[in-house]
């Protein structure tokens, strides 16, 4: 197989600060009495979005690049794309790229949509004939035939979005760049951009995808690169690339403590303490028996009253599907007993019946907030827990159970009869 991506040795530096001269900004009052500050300069301070970076995409392939934010995904789409620059290294692309890095990438405010179709064509390097030959499925898909000759500056950041991604994954370059742009939209949009996207896959162009929907990188890609902190620590199969991204790093004590240092300001007058997960003893731990209940507790203060508060969790699976979200005041009951959480401390419970989720890993995520109106905290990933096949239902068969839930329902075996039916001739 030809290569359309190699990269060498790839790193990216940035200076942290806005102030290149490593000077600090002065009044002229402060020059004129202060005359020695002008030659004084700050230290720089620099850090490596990316580090060291080698990776092969051979043509045709699929690539998906997933990790925590900050970890330089967003960095290497911009190098491949030309928006700036490498400090070290070379990237080398066989073919026209197309990239979309961001709502309305490459589009000019002043000009219209139909102009704007033209323009990022040509920068493709498309003819105008094949721009001609595309020009209505594009607007088609974006949905945007009424304001097709409007200067873009006039649209929604939807309607950029919808024009943008259309230009992007039909004017048909070898290579097509995405970061992380699904996430945007109303969910008609994502399934028909998800759709879109499923067809370039497997129409043999070479695609690089960064997000943090692990369904989408699943469906998607064959190949993935989990980077942390500017650097490669996984490259293999999708399936094992999510599992190592999900696993690593994620807290395996059952418990969770935040330290005041990690709760954001905007959080107040929420404050979390503590997420656990006990088992049928009421004992902390990541590992839970098929057979036997899951209480999970989250422990919380409230510094001034909140009308409105929901206190929940989200739980998925290792592969980052959504099994279920449920919240503390999802009874209509407890909501109105509790429409004005007064100031206090806090514990929230909810049980999972034993008997429920198929044996495997699955993580916790956390939110409060008052619908509609504001999220006070919510942190992804907070808790990993196993639940391992002892007294699972169907384990005197070897086979592996399908599903994310494992129920053991209430069937009834009736014999209606002593004497067998004969059989049909």
């Amino acid at each position: 197989m030809s290569l359309a991506i190699r990269i060498r040795k790839l790193g990216k530096r940035y200076r942290l600060g806005a102030n290149p001269s490593g000077r600090e900004y002065q009044t002229l009052r402060d020059l004129l009495t202060q005359p020695w500050r002008w030659f004084r300069r700050e230290p720089a301070t620099y850090i490596w979005a990316l580090r060291e970076i080698d990776l092969d995409v051979e043509a045709g392939q699929v690539l998906g690049l997933i990790g925590p934010n900050g970890a330089g995904k967003s960095t290497l789409l911009k190098i491949l794309s030309r928006v700036t620059y490498p400090t070290t290294g070379r990237a080398e692309l066989y073919g026209r790229v197309g990239s979309l890095l961001e709502v309305g990438t490459g589009f000019h405010p002043e000009l219209t949509g139909r102009e704007n179709i033209y323009l990022n064509g040509a920068i493709l390097g498309m003819t105008k004939a094949e721009i001609d030959r595309k020009f209505d499925e594009i607007v088609a898909f974006a949905g945007v035939e009424a304001f097709i000759d409007t200067p873009v500056k006039f649209y929604s950041s939807g309607m950029y979005l919808r024009l943008a991604f259309a230009v992007a994954a039909h004017l048909e370059p070898e290579i097509l760049l995405v970061d992380e742009v699904l996430a945007v939209g109303d969910a008609e949009f994502q399934r028909k951009s998800l759709g879109k996207m499923e067809e370039v896959a497997h129409s043999g162009r070479t695609v690089v995808f960064v997000s943090h929907n692990m369904s989408a990188i699943l469906s998607l890609t064959q190949r993935a690169v989990v980077l942390r902190k500017g650097r490669i620590v996984f490259d293999g199969p999708t399936p094992e690339a999510v599992d190592f991204y999900l696993s690593s790093g994620m807290r395996r004590t059952g418990e969770r403590i935040w330290q005041p240092e990690e709760i954001p300001a905007s959080a107040y007058p929420f404050q979390p303490i503590a997420l656990r997960i006990r088992d049928a003893r009421g004992r902390v731990t990541d590992a839970i028996a098929a057979q036997d209940p899951i209480t999970l507790e989250w422990e919380y203060a409230l510094h001034e009253p909140i009308r409105g508060l929901r206190v929940g969790i989200y739980l998925l699976t290792m592969r980052g599907e959504y099994v279920f979200t449920s919240f503390d005041t999802d009874d209509l009951e407890a909501y109105q007993r509790w429409r004005t959480r007064p100031a206090g401390h806090y514990i929230s419970r909810v049980r999972i019946p034993g008997h429920f989720l198929n044996t495997g890993r699955y993580v916790l995520s956390v939110n409060a907030s008052t619908y509609g109106y504001r999220t006070y905290f919510h942190e992804e990933n907070v808790l990993a827990f196993l639940v391992d096949p002892t007294g699972a239902v169907g384990s005197q068969w070897p086979e592996r159970r399908l599903g994310v839930v494992r129920p053991l329902l209430d069937w009834e075996i009736e014999r209606v009869d002593e004497r067998v039916p004969e059989a049909p001739s």
